[in-house]
C-alpha cells in the first residue's frame, strides 16, 4: 500500500493518492490531471476510484476530467445530487482496492454530504482517515456553507458536525492517520495547524473542537464564533463542482492567447475585462496599465483572486511575466475563472514601448514612513486580517481588512494623501491597485509591511496572542 499527500500550497489544499496491487484510489483531484494520470502510469497501475469527500467550495475539483480520462467512477456520500454519473455510497460502504479497503463514513455537518473515508490497510486494520473539510488538524470545517433559508442553520449544521465527529472519528483509534482536504491558510476554516498530517490521538489532545467533555451546545458556540463571512466565489465553485465544467485544455488554450498592445487594449475595451497583473508588487508599483488589479502568483494568488473578483465568469486579461502564462491560467481555473482571454505578449515592458498610457503606485520604505510620522500626524490604514491587526498593530492606525476593502470605500480620505500597509507587502499592493482603480490615487504603499515597520522602532500596541482573541 501507498499513501500520497498532493498538497497545493497557494490553496492551501490536500489531495490523496492510494495505491494498493495496481490499483488506486484518487481523493479530492485539483482540476488539472495530468499530474494523477502520471502518477499511476509510474506505477503501472489504473485509478480505480475518484472519491469526493463533498462539494468542494473553494477550489473546482478535478473529478470530472479524470473520470473521463480514466473511465473510474467518481465515488460521493450520501446526500450527494451531482448531475453527471457518479456512485452514491452508503454510510459504512465499503469499496475494495487491491488488498485494502475504503469504507464510506457519513459526516455531515460541514456541508450535509460530507463523507470521510476510512482506509483499512491489508490486515483490516483502520489505518488512516481522509476527512475533507470534516475534521482539519486544531480545527473542523466552517458550518455556515451548507445554510438553506427555511431548512437548515449555521446552528443546525454545527450539530450534525457535532455528532459526526462524536459518533464517526473520534470512537477510532488515536493511531489512525489524519488527512485533512486543508491547512492553514483555507478559508474553510479558523484555525488551523500550519502541519497537514497528523494522529487522531494528538487531535483529540490538542483541537479544541474533540475536547471529550464538550457538551453539544458548548461545542455549536464555539464552532460559530469567529466566522467571517465566505469568500463570494465559493457557491460558484459548489455549482461547478456539482454540475460539471470545461474541459482544461479548453480553457488553457483560450487563455494562453498572445495579444499585442493594441489588441489586448481592444478586447479589454469591447468585454469590459478586468486586467489582472501577476507580476511581484515591486514590479506593479513601478508601471502598470492604468486600472489594473494586482494579484500576485507569489502569494496566496487563487484565493485572493476568488474573493476579490468573485464573479468566476468574469473574463480577464492578464500580465505575467515571460514564461508564467500557463501557470497562470492554470491556477484561475483551479478556482473556477476559466474567462481567461489572453495574455500581453512581451508583458509590461511591450505595453511601454508601445507608448500606451501607464500608471504607478507611490511606495516609499519603512524608514521613510518612521520618518513622516515623526513630523507630524499621519492617517494609516492596515489591511491585515482583523484577529491580525487585534494582536499588534501601528499606534491609531485604522484597520480596513482586504477581504473587505470594497466596503470600506468611504473610509479613505480623498483629500489628502494616507499610507496603506500589511504584514509584508503584497496585500497592500492589492489594496492599492483596488483603491485606485476606483479612483483613489492619493495613497502610499509602505514596502515590507508590518515586519518592515517593526524594524524601524515604529510604536505598536502591546503584543496579544492571537489564540486569546
Amino acid at each position: 500500500m501507498n499513501v500520497e499527500q498532493i498538497y497545493t500550497g497557494c490553496l492551501a489544499q490536500g489531495a490523496y493518492y492510494i495505491e494498493s496491487n495496481g490499483e488506486v484510489a484518487i481523493i479530492d483531484p485539483l482540476r488539472e490531471v495530468k499530474p494523477y494520470l502520471n502518477r499511476a502510469q509510474l506505477d503501472n497501475a489504473r485509478i480505480k476510484y475518484i472519491f469526493e469527500t463533498h462539494f468542494h467550495a473553494d477550489f473546482v475539483s478535478g473529478h470530472v476530467t479524470l473520470a473521463k480520462e480514466t473511465g473510474a467512477p467518481i465515488v460521493y456520500g450520501p446526500n450527494a445530487n451531482p448531475t453527471f454519473d457518479a456512485i452514491i455510497a452508503r454510510d459504512q460502504q465499503e469499496f475494495k482496492l487491491g488488498d485494502v479497503t475504503i469504507i464510506a463514513l457519513h459526516t455531515p455537518g460541514h456541508t450535509m454530504e460530507s463523507t470521510t473515508y476510512l482506509l483499512k490497510d491489508e490486515t483490516g486494520a483502520d489505518y488512516a482517515i481522509f476527512s475533507g473539510d470534516t475534521l482539519f488538524l486544531g480545527d473542523v470545517g466552517r458550518p455556515d456553507l451548507a445554510q438553506k433559508i427555511g431548512v437548515l442553520t449555521e446552528i443546525d449544521l454545527a450539530g450534525y458536525l457535532y455528532d459526526s465527529l462524536r459518533t464517526k472519528i473520534m470512537p477510532l483509534a488515536d493511531t489512525v492517520i489524519v488527512y485533512p482536504a486543508h491547512g492553514a491558510g483555507s478559508a474553510c476554516g479558523k484555525n488551523m495547524m500550519k502541519e497537514t498530517v497528523d494522529t487522531l490521538g494528538n487531535q483529540k489532545k490538542t483541537n479544541y473542537a474533540l475536547r471529550a467533555d464538550m457538551t453539544k451546545e458548548d461545542f455549536i458556540a464555539e464552532v460559530i464564533e469567529g466566522l467571517v463571512p465566505p469568500p463570494q466565489y465559493f457557491p460558484a465553485n459548489v455549482r461547478l463542482n456539482r454540475e460539471g465544467y470545461d474541459d482544461i485544455e479548453k480553457v488553457l488554450s483560450r487563455g494562453t492567447q498572445a495579444l499585442s498592445p493594441d489588441t489586448f487594449e481592444d478586447i479589454a475595451n469591447e468585454t469590459g475585462a478586468i486586467v489582472l497583473d501577476v507580476r511581484h508588487q515591486d514590479n506593479f508599483a513601478k508601471g502598470h496599465i492604468p486600472r489594473a488589479i494586482f494579484i500576485g502568483l507569489d502569494g496566496g494568488f487563487a484565493p485572493w483572486v476568488g474573493a476579490l473578483i468573485a464573479d468566476v465568469k468574469q473574463p480577464l486579461l492578464l500580465v505575467t511575466d515571460s514564461g508564467r502564462e500557463e501557470e497562470t491560467v492554470t491556477r484561475l481555473s483551479r478556482v473556477g475563472f476559466d474567462n481567461t482571454l489572453g495574455y500581453l505578449e512581451g508583458g509590461f515592458d511591450a505595453w511601454k514601448k508601445a507608448s500606451k498610457e501607464y500608471d504607478t503606485v507611490s511606495s516609499i520604505t519603512a524608514q521613510q514612513f518612521k520618518k513622516a510620522l515623526e513630523q507630524e500626524k499621519q492617517t494609516v490604514f492596515d489591511v491585515r486580517k482583523k484577529t491580525e491587526y487585534l494582536s499588534e498593530h501601528v499606534i491609531d492606525a485604522n484597520n480596513t481588512p482586504l477581504d473587505f476593502i470594497n466596503n470600506h470605500l468611504g473610509a479613505f480620505p480623498d483629500n489628502q494623501p494616507f499610507f496603506i500597509h500589511c504584514a509584508g507587502g503584497y496585500r497592500s499592493m492589492i489594496a492599492s491597485s483596488i483603491l485606485k482603480s476606483r479612483g483613489i490615487h492619493n495613497l502610499i504603499d509602505v514596502q515590507g509591511g508590518l515586519k518592515a515597520i517593526q524594524k524601524t522602532g515604529v510604536p505598536v500596541s502591546e503584543f496579544v496572542c492571537p489564540s486569546t482573541l
